[in-house]
């Protein structure tokens, strides 16, 4: 029996690095500034090319498991739903708090942008753009829920119609009754092992960080920020706004909570976030955060998901708010009031159409096509993306863990007493997928 328990521990710690998950990513970003500094200073080609294929390879692993990964996520997230009481209230109150938060990040985002005239200090001008390949327009944004086939939306990476696929999916099972439960439990156990499986790339953020990072700065260097700069300023201004402004005020007034537990909680999310730019390749994270932080396993497995494809204040309601400002700027059009209600509009209702995934230019064209703004535009601000990417990401990314902690304090189904204990990161501890202590003999319920 002693053998038996003493095993483990040569394991974790033959594996571990002794700093915490957080420095380690800090750490890894700091070496990939530094890298990415001599390799485009020194035209260092070799370290150039090795930072671009690390950055490429830790994206395309974190990318690996989109596709199943949302699938199984949200069909086994609509029927832990039955585990909870109040399910319907619960999803009605998270859609709304959802929708309240969008609201008030795309308001921030609309002042800002008149506030600073991010567009009128730039040299870049209407023939600087260019037409994307594709551009969202709502009926395409309508029609293409519905997948024609089941197998395209895995293999295009489809992630919208791949959700509306898995809730049909979940709620056909929760119809089905117990005849279901060896197709649940199967699913259960694929989402085990993609979640797994996605930890070990997550457990390469470090590496992954320090090679994006790089090959940001080796690709685009600081003299792209010249005429961006007051659009940059802008995103990352609104973003920080609502990040560091709106979410502490909300926990504290809407949830009777101490903001700093919840960073404390919540920042390995954040910050692997703001790394990889990716919702949907942070969820394991951000739910596991979300459950450290008292959000019962059962409640956060259905909203975290849920808000890893649909919740997306940076990408969605900042981001899109202040582009069209600095499009209409550039091409000198006009703005009126009919223009901002519809942005608003367009970032509460439209958010889904980002889908988690890297990149918001989805969002944008559903923006400047609703508005009427030529999507020349888009190509704008292509070249800048990837470095306001991250922290829309990131931005994301805590609002995704928030709502869960503010639904569950105001419903009193929140663990306030792990709330308060909140500390270190989730990454550093041995436990499961799921965010609770898990014997190696033992076999998940």
């Amino acid at each position: 029996m002693s053998s038996n328990t003493a095993d483990p521990q040569p394991t974790k710690s033959g594996f571990r690095i002794p700093l915490p998950f957080w420095a380690q990513v800090l750490l890894g970003l700091a070496v990939g500034l530094v890298l990415g500094y001599v390799a485009r200073t020194y035209d260092v080609s070799w370290l150039a090319t090795t930072l671009d294929k690390v950055g490429g390879i830790f994206v395309q692993l974190l990318k690996l498991a989109v596709a199943p990964l949302v699938f199984f996520a949200i069909m086994v997230s609509i029927t832990n739903l039955r585990k909870v009481n109040n399910a319907a209230r619960l999803a009605g109150r998270t859609l709304l708090w959802f929708m309240i938060t969008s609201l008030i990040a795309v308001v921030i985002g609309l002042v800002i942008g008149l506030v600073s005239n991010p567009g009128s200090g730039s040299s870049l001008t209407p023939a600087d753009g260019a037409k994307p390949d594709h551009a969202g327009s709502w009926l395409d944004f309508l029609t293409g829920i519905l997948p024609t086939d089941v197998v395209t939306p895995f293999v295009q990476l489809n992630v919208l119609q791949i959700v509306f696929m898995a809730v049909v999916a979940g709620i056909a099972i929760l119809k089905i009754g117990p005849k279901a439960q060896p197709i649940l439990t199967l699913s259960e156990s694929v989402l085990e092992l993609l979640q797994k499986a996605l930890w070990w790339v997550i457990l390469l953020a470090p590496i992954g960080s320090a090679g994006l990072i790089g090959r940001a700065i080796v690709q685009y260097g600081w003299d792209l920020l010249g005429n961006y700069a007051t659009f940059t300023a802008d995103i990352y201004v609104g973003c920080a706004l609502v990040l560091f402004g709106v979410y502490p005020l909300l926990l504290a007034f809407a949830g009777k909570l101490n903001p700093v537990q919840f960073f404390k909680g919540a920042w390995p999310a954040i910050q692997l976030g703001f790394v990889s730019r990716s919702s949907v390749g942070t969820m394991p994270v951000t739910q596991q955060s979300a459950i450290h932080l008292g959000v019962p396993k059962e409640y956060a497995s259905f909203a975290v998901p849920f808000g890893a494809t649909t919740k997306m204040d940076g990408c969605a309601a900042i981001y899109p708010a202040i582009s069209a400002i600095f499009v209409a700027q550039i091409f000198d059009v006009q703005l009126g009031i009919k223009e901002y209600l519809l942005i608003a509009f367009v970032s509460v209702i439209g958010s889904a159409a980002t889908a988690g995934l890297t990149g918001a230019t989805v969002m944008l064209t559903l923006t400047l096509s609703t508005l009427g703004l030529p999507m020349e535009g888009v190509g704008l601000l292509l070249a800048i993306d990837p470095i306001l990417d991250m922290m829309r990401t990131a931005t994301n990314v805590a609002g995704q863990a928030l709502i869960p902690v503010i639904v569950s304090a105001r419903e009193n189904i929140l663990d306030r007493t792990k709330y308060d204990k909140a500390s270190a990161s989730p990454i550093d501890e041995a436990e499961g997928v799921h965010g609770e202590p898990r014997p190696a003999a033992s076999v998940a319920a």
